[in-house]
């Protein structure tokens, strides 16, 4: 728990891979991902061999009351520019409000662990709740990569948005006191 603010996050283990899986192959995770197919467990165990040791990359288990309730990964870290991209999902049962405690746990992560100056992200143009979410975090829009990914026969926007440190900081006190206050209804 972060200042009152409920969940935590931990480093994924060999252990989470299954539940992950589960979660990540739901078709409400998929339609909003780039890789949208559903993934073999084959796959997804390569996945993991290829990102569990990687030096600019970061998979964590979202939890609350040690219930683990979804994915926050950092990749491209970069130490030297201090920026790093991020991306989530929650559990498909996970409670109202979980995406929100996730986002709140990774800017913290960002800035505070990691010691980001930056911290960016894409989303499928159509996936609008997210995109609401992360300006009312404080993420501004960096640009829209025009028909940037494909989908089957059709082509589809990205929208790229980032939140700088000093951004986060000024955010951070309004943002962790609406957080304690629905979590206390």
């Amino acid at each position: 728990m972060t200042d009152g603010v409920p969940g935590t996050l931990r480093i994924m283990a060999d252990d989470d891979l299954d539940l992950v899986l589960a979660w990540r192959n739901s078709p409400a995770v998929r339609r909003n991902m780039y890789t949208s197919h559903e993934i073999s467990a084959e796959e997804h165990r390569a996945w993991w061999a290829r990102m569990h040791d990687a030096k600019d990359r970061h998979d964590l288990i979202f939890e609350d009351n040690e219930r683990p309730l979804g994915v926050v990964s950092f990749s491209q870290v970069s130490h030297s520019d201090r920026n790093a991209v991020w991306a989530f999902y929650a559990a498909t049962d996970a409670p109202r409000g979980t995406g929100s405690q996730m986002e709140f746990a990774a800017l913290d992560f960002a800035f505070k662990r990691l010691e980001l100056h930056k911290l960016s992200c894409e989303v499928l143009a159509f996936n609008e709740p997210v995109i609401k979410l992360h300006h009312k975090f404080g993420f501004t829009i960096e640009g829209i990569f025009r028909q940037h990914h494909r989908r089957g026969e059709e082509f589809v926007d990205v929208v790229r948005l980032a939140i700088l440190h000093d951004e986060w900081k000024s955010m951070r006190p309004a943002m962790s006191g609406k957080l304690r206050a629905t979590a206390s209804r």
